[in-house]
């Protein structure tokens, strides 16, 4: 098989991915020109492999020894000293959208570092904290798609566009923070902020995250029943009214990363503000009725995602 040839099969295996696994995502993309599209979906399925490691059922110590080889693949990748094997299709697609589109080196090695968080089950005290990781794993994933996307001609000071980037993928992962919620105590996992759990007065707070975990996992639970206790219906109220503070928060973030659609072309534009618009919808929705995302994962139906994408279009004028 030619060079080429394989290139172009590999893109074809991330498109795949991409279709099959990036239920919001893929509606952006789409509005693509075929490069970007292409180069966009070798991201996406770089990105889909990491999390599925630390996502996955194994112990934590052979996901840390996996996330190490991904790791020591990229650097080799960015550093352009060995090659990828053809068999290893993500990885050609993704050094070939490093060649075309100069990805910012050490982006996704960030990406990498905020699964690895999640492996080894940092708790985050402050809001602050939660912030830098993030930054990690979604904020570096705004600056791989900015070099992808590229700024429009007299589009102004690059390193402003990278901040701009990075704030709207902060944006991002705080709605799947909220959206995710119930999934992830079930799991063990919280990552809204320790000092606001207490501020609101959740119990088992005190705990740390286990305490935590099995709070929200049973108020999620109280919800789903409609059948509460008095007192776990005032708690539910309290963690209500939590998931509305911390949207707030992602509400400002948002503010602040869709003006990038500014900086970019039209079609660029357009897939940011698809993306960015299905996010915005879904933290609505959190907002609009915490126990019922608490009681179960808030989806749109493709309906409103097509809609939602050709607003963006309409939007971004493409």
């Amino acid at each position: 098989m030619s060079d080429a040839a394989a290139v172009a099969e590999a893109y074809r295996h991330c498109e795949a991915i991409t279709r099959r696994e990036a239920a919001n995502f893929h509606y952006g993309v789409r509005l693509l020109d075929h490069r970007r599209r292409q180069g966009m979906s070798a991201v996406y399925a770089f990105a889909r492999r990491v999390d599925d490691i630390g996502d996955g059922t194994l112990p934590a110590a052979e996901k840390l020894l996996l996330l190490d080889g991904e790791s020591q693949a990229l650097a080799a990748l960015e550093a352009g000293s060995a090659p990828p094997g053809e068999d290893d299709l993500v990885l050609v697609a993704l050094a070939d959208t490093h060649t075309r589109f100069a990805l910012p080196a050490g982006a996704l090695g960030e990406l990498i570092e905020g699964v690895r968080m999640d492996v080894r089950g940092v708790e985050y005290e402050t809001f602050d904290e939660l912030v830098v990781y993030c930054r990690r794993v979604a904020g570096a994933i705004g600056r791989v798609c900015l070099a992808v996307f590229g700024l429009r001609a007299g589009a102004g000071n690059p390193a402003r566009a990278h901040a701009l980037a990075d704030d709207l993928g902060v944006a991002l992962q705080i709605t799947n923070i909220l959206r995710d919620v119930r999934e992830d105590a079930e799991n063990g996992r919280v990552y809204l902020p320790a000092e606001d759990l207490r501020r609101f007065g959740i119990t088992g707070a005190a705990d740390g995250d286990a305490g935590a975990a099995r709070r929200i996992a049973s108020l999620a639970l109280s919800a789903a029943e409609e059948s509460a206790a008095a007192a776990a219906t005032q708690e539910l109220a309290r963690m209500s009214e939590l998931v509305r503070f911390e949207a707030a928060r992602g509400r400002e973030w948002f503010v602040r990363g869709t003006t990038l659609a500014g900086l970019l072309d039209r079609r660029s534009a357009a897939c940011l503000m698809a993306m960015a618009g299905i996010y915005r919808r879904l933290l609505d929705r959190i907002e609009e009725d915490p126990p019922s995302a608490l009681a179960r994962r808030v989806s749109l139906p493709r309906s409103e995602k097509i809609i939602v994408a050709a607003r963006g279009m309409i939007g971004a004028g493409a």
